[in-house]
This record gives structure tokens, C-alpha cells and sequence, in this order.
């Protein structure tokens, strides 16, 4: 799988839950106030500058596309919608 443009193939966790170091998912209450969600990068477009296969990134998560693929489940999302590289 191969980002183009300007675009971003992401991974998250699913929302609302949090693995704990056994494996264990553990919901926790979504919270709607909070607009930006961590995700790791997959592959990168050609024309995206300053993210890296691997960094993890805070998004937009309002403006994330959901891709299907082999029943795993990854999101695009646009260069400007990233606000944060860690």
C-alpha cells in the first residue's frame, strides 16, 4: 500500500478503547470535546514534507476517510490535517 499526494495512510486504535500492557482492551468514555486523535503512520504521499513512515501523529479526526483492506481497517487522512508529529 502506497500513499499518493498529498495524502497519509494511518493506523489508530479503536476508539474509545485502551490496550493495557497484557493485551487487554479497556473502554474508557468518549469524550466529544477532544477534536484531535494519535495515530501512527503507514505510508506517506511524495508530496508530504516533515512526516515519516512510523512517526505517530495527532489528527482532525472529523477529517479521516475509513479504508477497508483485508478486513484490517486503516484511515486516509490529508497532509493539513495533522497538527501535531510526535
Amino acid at each position: 500500500m502506497k500513499a499518493v499526494g498529498y495524502n497519509i495512510v494511518i493506523e489508530t486504535e479503536t476508539p474509545g478503547t485502551k490496550k493495557t500492557k497484557g493485551g487487554l482492551l479497556l473502554t474508557e468514555s468518549q469524550r466529544i470535546d477532544v477534536r484531535y486523535q494519535e495515530a501512527e503512520v503507514l505510508t506517506v504521499g511524495p508530496d508530504v514534507v516533515g512526516i515519516n513512515e512510523g512517526d505517530k501523529v495527532f489528527f482532525d479526526k472529523r477529517a479521516a476517510t475509513r479504508l477497508e483492506i483485508n478486513k484490517d481497517i486503516f484511515h486516509v487522512i490529508k497532509y493539513s490535517d495533522v497538527v501535531v508529529v510526535l
